[in-house]
């Protein structure tokens, strides 16, 4: 029986009954769509006129990385549909079922970074709006109260799961970008489009900062990239993989819309390392409104879907904790980290850190598993991927003691290459300018991933029975049968 969006959602990560996959690949264009229509994708592409970039210079940069990212992205929608779980404990396929924490942990950064993102600018978002409305200056109380009620709505959406998020962001896609485009009327008299940037580079000239607009603008479609198995899990496995990559590409496409929101209205503010109070400051007093609306509509929409993923995650590694449980515990840390984050810490250069952080670590993660889905033929067993998750040991999965030392090796080594090349306001690593201070470390990571991975592989060939009955693709079955799944008595 289909779940009623009322009804608190009992699933965690073990497979979706085939009968409950009721979900189409448009509803997840409208999660990837709705979660990202937000102030927190604002926010994102103002960043890039805070580096010191022009209007036209800050929207190319940004398109690149959209593109890029969105491409990157969208083979991640197609675990979903054939393991019927989440992506991280999909990657166990690749990884191993205790491997795939490494997935866990990337979802946690992530949720961290776009959970502490919307509720800290729907939160300033409202307590400006209500300044400029009421006169009222709540100063730190206000924003904490703001902040704790989109916290606890947030909360309360992610407990009741799947459906319920569903509900939230068919609502932000359509507000959220109705208020948006209403904003060219209430900003499009001042907006001036040769605003030729501050000429202050982040990192001192004009590529190496633009390069780090491109990574910024990338860390939103690739923070994704964990969270795609929550909702492509609900889809059934007889969509063709054509409308499985484009639901999450053009999603991301649409995100377009936010960035050029953001970058158009930080040329408008005194400071935009100030954004959110000085959009508030600029705006038309009947804008103010709106802005609330779309400040606290979008927070829960980027909010529940980086926690949700996260709770049934957290739940997985876990097991004795349920869902709800999970979103709850994790939640509740994530809530003091805002507080602390914002009160005590820089909470702009966090974020451009944690920005950082999500693309060196996931896109290599990103790349070992599409590799391994073309060479498995999108063959996998959910019943050995729920090995480590139910207590046992064995199955196709195992590898060596629960873990495939070939993704690791791949994975951890570009992960860190990537981090040594970096170079940003917050990380900047010993490699940083190889290349003249023009960041290569996306390319890096990338690069590594996809040529170590493979190359493993074939030196070191995987147990023939991972591959499924037509064996590994372009390359002669390796020897090898599954081990079977016992359960762990130690």
């Amino acid at each position: 029986m289909r779940e009623k969006i009322t009804e608190v959602e009992q699933h965690g990560i073990a497979p979706i009954p085939p009968a409950e996959q009721t979900s189409r690949p448009r509803d997840l264009f409208r999660l990837a769509f709705g979660g990202a229509n937000t102030f927190a994708t604002i926010i994102l592409g103002t960043l890039p006129i805070a580096y010191g970039l022009g209007f036209f210079s800050a929207l190319a940069a940004t398109a690149v990385g959209v593109v890029l990212g969105g491409l990157v992205l969208s083979p991640m929608a197609l675990f979903g549909p054939v393991t019927r779980t989440n992506n991280a404990v999909s990657s166990g396929a690749h990884f191993g079922v205790v491997g795939r924490c490494v997935g866990s942990f990337l979802s946690l950064l992530t949720a961290i970074t776009f959970f502490a993102i919307s509720v800290w600018v729907s939160g300033d978002a409202v307590a400006g709006a209500a300044q400029r409305i009421f006169g009222f200056d709540g100063g730190q109380v206000l924003r904490a109260v703001a902040y704790g009620l989109i916290a606890v709505a947030t909360l309360v959406v992610c407990i009741y799961g799947y459906r319920f998020m569903l509900l939230v962001n068919r609502v932000a896609v359509v507000l959220g970008t109705a208020i948006m485009l209403l904003g060219i009327l209430a900003y499009g008299g001042s907006f001036d489009p040769t605003y030729s940037g501050s000429g202050a580079y982040a990192l001192g000239t004009f590529w190496p900062t633009w390069i780090l607009a491109v990574l910024t603008a990338m860390a939103n479609p690739i923070s994704f990239g964990a969270f795609l198995g929550d909702w492509s899990r609900y889809i059934p496995n007889r969509y063709r993989r054509r409308s499985l990559l484009a639901a999450p590409f053009l999603a991301q496409l649409a995100t377009l819309l936010p960035f050029g929101f953001g970058i158009a209205t930080a040329t408008l503010v005194a400071d935009p390392a100030e954004y959110v109070a000085g959009l508030t400051a600029v705006s038309p007093l009947w804008y103010a409104i709106p802005l609330i609306v779309v400040a606290l509509v979008g927070g829960l929409s980027t909010g529940t879907t980086a926690l949700y993923g996260t709770g049934l995650d957290f739940s997985s590694i876990f097991p004795r904790l349920s869902r709800v449980r999970a979103t709850l515990l994790i939640g509740t840390l994530s809530v003091l980290f805002i507080f602390f984050g914002t009160f005590v810490l820089d909470i702009v250069s966090s974020i451009n850190a944690f920005a950082t952080l999500i693309v060196l670590c996931t896109s290599p993660w990103m790349v070992i598993m599409m590799i391994g889905y073309l060479q498995r033929r999108g063959y996998y067993d959910p019943a050995d991927l729920q090995v480590f998750n139910e207590g046992r040991t064995g199955g196709r999965y195992w590898f060596h003691h629960g873990v495939n030392w070939r993704a690791m090796a791949a994975w951890l080594p570009a992960t860190v290459l990537g981090l040594l090349c970096a170079n940003t306001p917050m990380i900047t690593g010993p490699l940083h300018a190889v290349a003249g201070g023009v960041d290569l470390s996306l390319v890096v990571t990338l690069c590594t991933a996809a040529v170590a991975y493979p190359l493993l592989v074939k030196l070191f060939p995987e147990p023939r029975a991972v591959f499924g009955p037509d064996g590994a693709s372009g390359s002669p079955d390796p020897a090898g049968t599954p081990q079977p799944a016992a359960v762990d008595e130690s």
